[in-house]
């Protein structure tokens, strides 16, 4: 299936009230469906009508390996630069295939990638090279760019009846890009009725072939299952909800208390915590859960806070006794009226900080958002997401989409983290929105992902009066 993706913009972007509402755009909501539903979505009508004349008329290649010949050195160099600039591979050939491509080539040839077959080409040799790059494996794609030249030993009509000629449909595809061409795309016809796309520009013969490629790996991908984890308390976690709404018709954000009991029905792991409303609990709190090396945090709480952070609601490294009284003083001196308490907790560990959360989607349902976290997620922007339920395809596309995802995998040299505790987390996250269409949002940040484990160190819950509906039914507007 093909589509126009329209309405690309921050125009429409509504006001968010957590991290994973503000990730959570129109734009990343449509991108999450058309990746998982195998939709190849372009950017304007011009760019559909390109690839859909690659994908009516040539076979899928089976990677992005592309070949560029041309009879003109200048063409051929935009040529590569649009095949690179669109994710395509431009590799060398190996001497064998670059000693059979100059075998057929007049003197002055090169044969690199591109290969330049010269002005001097004739119909014949540059019928020869183009068979000879479309039947090696090193290969999944021909370009071939053609340009009028004033000296030459065949005219445009004898390069493009070099292209046609032969088969009318190869097991790989080919395109040419022709510069004087009037059509931004048009067919040309071959044997047996079968075509091949041409383009006025290369850059619209790259972007249709890197569609082919994407839509040539979804169909290659496994299916993927849904995981059904078995330390799950759905009942207790739908009482939870259930007893929150009665309490609160209206709804809105679970206290630290809540929160934490949803999670622990779902088994998701958290940094070991207290509730405290007066100095000296915060004092005994933070004697309790001091860490080896005795530090503690203090986060300030009210309903409605959601960015800490923002707020100076949050005091790290607290050392002693004294040091927890004063943080707490100041936590109630600046927040008086407001605060109801202070979450206490051991200060964690070095590791990667990452973010994980939910929000529902009133036409798609609920969308997972998974990315690097801390204190500038939102500024960096460094997220991809997915529509839940989750498989175990979808979590691994998660886990390696955003930029961060090399330092998940050890390439700093500290050992990959535990990405199978990391999967957990979001199968968890996922089935807790598939159970609680309650769960307006779900905020996971900073979520602390070591080699040893991974711990959601902060979490923010909404939960709304919703209605259950079927997430294979997505619904338009």
């Amino acid at each position: 299936m093909l589509t126009v993706d329209a309405g690309r913009t921050d125009a429409g972007r509504r006001a968010a009230a957590s991290h994973t509402a503000a990730a959570a755009t129109g734009t990343m909501t449509r991108q999450a469906l058309f990746t998982q539903a195998g939709v190849t979505a372009t950017r304007s009508v011009g760019e559909l009508l390109e690839a859909a004349a690659l994908l009516h008329a040539q076979p899928l290649p089976a990677g992005t390996r592309v070949a560029v010949i041309t009879n003109a050195g200048g063409a051929g160099v935009l040529a590569a630069d649009a095949c690179a600039e669109a994710g395509l591979t431009l590799n060398p050939p190996s001497p064998e295939l670059a000693d059979d491509l100059l075998a057929a080539l007049p003197a002055g040839a090169s044969a690199g990638n591109p290969v330049d077959a010269t002005a001097a080409v004739t119909e014949d040799a540059l019928h020869t090279c183009l068979e000879r790059l479309a039947g090696h494996p090193a290969v999944d794609a021909v370009l071939v760019a053609l340009v009028p030249t004033a000296v030459a030993a065949a005219t445009g009509d004898d390069l493009v009846r070099a292209v046609t000629r032969g088969p009318g449909r190869r097991a790989k595809p080919v395109m040419v890009v022709r510069l004087e061409q009037d059509l931004p795309v048009t067919l040309l016809p071959v044997a047996d009725g079968e075509a091949i796309p041409s383009y006025a520009e290369p850059q619209a013969a790259a972007r249709a072939l890197a569609h082919a490629a994407r839509r040539a790996a979804w169909l290659a991908r496994p299916v993927g299952t849904v995981p059904d984890p078995d330390d799950i308390d759905t009942s207790r976690a739908q009482a939870l909800a259930d007893d929150f709404l009665a309490q609160r018709p209206d709804g809105g954000w679970l206290d630290p208390r809540a929160c934490a009991e949803l999670l622990s029905c779902y088994g998701i792991p958290q940094q070991p915590w207290a509730w405290a409303e007066a100095e000296d609990d915060a004092v005994r709190a933070a004697e309790r859960l001091r860490g080896t090396d005795g530090r503690v945090v203090l986060k300030a709480h009210w309903p409605g806070l959601v960015h800490k952070s923002l707020q100076h609601a949050v005091h790290l490294d607290l050392r002693d006794e004294a040091q927890v009284r004063t943080a707490f003083q100041d936590l109630r001196a600046r927040f008086e009226g407001l605060m109801t308490g202070v979450v206490v907790q051991p200060l964690a560990p070095r590791g990667t900080e990452l973010f994980a959360g939910v929000v529902q989607d009133g036409v798609f349902g609920p969308l997972v958002v998974f990315g690097l976290g801390g204190t500038a997620t939102e500024v960096l922007a460094d997220h991809a997401a997915r529509l839940a339920p989750l498989t175990g395809q979808d979590v691994h596309d998660l886990i390696t989409a955003p930029r961060c995802a090399p330092l998940l995998f050890g390439t700093q040299g500290g050992g990959p983290v535990d990405l199978e505790g990391l999967e957990q987390v979001l199968h968890k996250l996922s089935r807790m929105a598939m159970d609680l269409p309650q769960l307006a949002e779900a905020d996971f940040n900073p979520v602390l992902a070591t080699p040893g484990e991974v711990t959601v160190l902060d979490a923010r819950i909404r939960l709304l009066p919703r209605r259950p509906q079927d997430p294979y039914l997505r619904r338009l507007r």
